[in-house]
């Protein structure tokens, strides 16, 4: 009787997860199953600049797999994802604020705040991240309350 009970929560446990990769899977920005357009997240804080990762270095987290430039890189954010892991998905944090809408980014243009990455839009003369530093304070508070109901909705 144990053993059953024991295989019952474990079930449960694996679909709950399977079902929150999927959940996730479809809210990030992802490319090919990619997140950061293949970017390495890690690099963002260390090297505080956008680096290309490599699918030799790739990890899967929830459903979300990120592509690493060092092995080093990658065991890093495999001790910590959600240290590492982009604010609204990856999606544009200015958008996310001023409407609350996912827009696509450049991988390029970001920001850490407190130990959190922000992506922005980037392209046609529209660098979002200048509009987001003269109201950051307002556009995260709004951006974190669009992103909660994102969230909720699926």
């Amino acid at each position: 009787m144990k053993n059953l009970i024991v295989l019952f929560f474990a079930f449960l446990s694996l679909t709950s997860l399977a079902q929150n990769a999927t959940k996730r899977s479809s809210e990030f920005n992802l490319e090919n199953k990619i997140a950061l357009q293949g970017y390495d997240p890690v690099a963002y804080f260390t090297q505080k600049k956008a680096v290309k990762g490599k699918s030799t270095f790739a990890a899967n987290y929830e459903g979300v797999i990120y592509y690493f430039a060092s092995a080093t890189n990658k065991e890093m954010f495999t001790s910590n994802p959600s240290k590492y892991e982009p604010q609204y998905g990856g999606w544009c944090a200015y958008a996310m604020g001023s409407s609350g809408e996912k827009v696509e980014v450049d991988p390029e243009t970001f920001k850490i705040i407190e130990g959190k990455l922000y992506l922005f839009y980037n392209a046609y003369f529209n660098n979002t991240l200048k509009s987001w530093n003269k109201d950051e304070s307002n556009l995260k508070k709004k951006a974190d309350t669009n992103w909660a109901k994102i969230i909720k909705q699926k």
